[in-house]
């Protein structure tokens, strides 16, 4: 079973340090996973508007709230503003629209999903990839927003009724960005949820927001197949940690995950493994540095918008050198 470790955010909620996430679940499938998550026990269930399943989160959510006993305070549920609702007047509505679409009356974390704005065209909630012209740019590319700031999105974050987001924070963000928000608003966020896995150990952002009390938030913990390469759970030091501790590669990436303090969301769609991912094991520090040497040896960031999104993100977020033609940046 799980440790049933929690976290707390600078707001003072508890948050569990295993979660349950769904990003790229395929449509038909999120609604099972989601719902077996719950009779699993995970309490802590990560979704987005971009994703395109939070109508299916909702039936599992219902199901589970009348066939399984659970209640919705006994939850952490988490939701995030897509890149096109990044307009200060946008930002509310947009929060109505996601928890209609989940049936709720509030989410427990509320996230800026990137620090960047698309150019939306129409409704808000609806057209989410608004594209440049093909004329000028005939690969399609997504139509930047570049007179909206991080900041100003960030003050209308802030201003959410707390009925409807108990706590707000981003994702994505790096330590520039983070700071900015700070400085522009006094107003620290509660959360960070940012691609971290072994090859991606992301030392200083860890510190800082360790400094600033932004607690952290884990995808991608097994790599991702954006770009095509293995899974970290195919990694034979992460293979063998697994073999001598009795355990799945799966869950030695999630008990190093968690190590500090920070949370999880490891996504499936079959219900054994969601099983699996829920038992979780301690490593012993001689095994957390063995998969700390990966990161160290063979650093790699999977979510690169500018090269691996279709339609392409036309801006450099992360600094790395992919994005160094980018002909857009994160406006501050």
């Amino acid at each position: 079973m799980s440790l049933g470790k929690t976290a707390k955010l600078n707001t003072g909620a508890s948050i569990p340090t295993l979660g349950f996430g769904t990003w790229q679940a395929e449509p038909g499938q999120v609604e099972a996973a989601v719902y077996e998550a719950l009779k699993a026990g995970y309490k802590h269930i990560d979704f987005a508007k971009v994703y395109g399943n939070q109508k299916e989160i909702a039936n599992a959510l219902k199901r589970a709230f009348s066939e399984l006993g659970i209640k919705r305070e006994d939850l952490f549920l988490v939701s995030k503003l897509w890149n096109s609702q990044h307009r200060p007047e946008h930002v509310a509505a947009a929060l109505d629209d996601c928890l209609a679409e989940l049936g709720l009356d509030y989410l427990d974390l509320y996230l800026v999903h990137f620090p960047v704005a698309f150019d939306e065209r129409g409704d808000v909630n609806q057209n989410l990839f608004p594209l440049q012209d093909k004329s000028d740019h005939p690969d399609g590319d997504v139509k930047m927003l570049d007179d909206i700031s991080i900041v100003d999105t960030w003050k209308a974050m802030t201003k959410l009724p707390k009925e409807k987001a108990r706590a707000v924070g981003v994702s994505n963000h790096t330590k520039e960005h983070l700071q900015a928000l700070i400085d522009a608003t006094g107003v620290t966020p509660a959360a960070n949820q940012i691609e971290r896995h072994p090859r991606l150990l992301q030392p200083e952002l860890i510190k800082y927001c360790a400094e600033k009390g932004i607690h952290v938030t884990e995808y991608s913990a097994f790599g991702n197949n954006m770009i095509g390469e293995p899974l970290l759970v195919q990694h034979d030091t992460i293979k063998a940690i697994a073999e001598a501790n009795k355990a799945t590669p799966a869950q030695v990436i999630l008990a190093w995950a968690q190590v500090g303090g920070h949370s999880v969301i490891p996504k499936s769609v079959t219900a054994s493994r969601i099983q699996e991912n829920f038992k979780e094991i301690e490593l012993s520090k001689e095994d957390f540095e063995k998969v700390e040497e990966i990161g160290k040896k063979s650093p790699r960031r999977f979510n690169i918008p500018y090269i691996a999104n279709k339609p392409r993100w036309p801006v450099n977020i992360f600094g790395e050198p992919e994005e160094k033609d980018a002909p857009h940046k994160v406006i501050v």
